[in-house]
């Protein structure tokens, strides 16, 4: 996949990961709560940037289509950037270049290995928990 000027390549469980947990963090769904052929949905417009399927996760973001899609900061836009950010921090780190510090109080935040420097959070990430994607468990 290409994001910006960035191109990775994922295996399949690491992209459904990854996608998963951009997901919770923009507060869309719940840790664990979709199931294989909801995640397969979310993956799938991630990845292609349309909405393909016909299932009830297809449907909820249809029905919030004007909220979710069709502007430039929407839901695919900032799971991608939280995917390839994640992607790009784990290559900083196995290439020494990016070193994670992790304390009680913030989690794990990220500092450049050579100068030291803290590498940036991303921005406030939108909250899209208003119109999150809920199955009942």
């Amino acid at each position: 996949m290409e994001f910006g000027r960035f191109r990775f390549r994922f295996n399949r469980r690491d992209f459904r990961e990854r996608v998963e947990a951009a997901a919770v963090q923009v507060g869309f769904v719940g840790a664990g709560t979709l199931d294989d052929p909801e995640l397969d949905e979310l993956v799938e417009l991630v990845a292609s940037g349309e909405l393909a399927a016909t299932g009830p996760l297809a449907a909820h973001i249809e029905e919030h289509r004007a909220t979710l899609l069709g502007f430039d900061d929407d839901l695919v836009q900032w799971l991608r950037k939280l995917v390839f950010r994640g992607a790009w921090l784990d290559q900083q780190i196995k290439e020494d270049l990016v070193e994670p510090v992790f304390t009680d109080e913030r989690g794990f935040t990220y500092r450049c290995s050579v100068t030291s420097d803290p590498i940036e959070e991303m921005a406030d990430l939108p909250d899209w928990s208003a119109v999150g994607y809920r199955t009942e468990r």
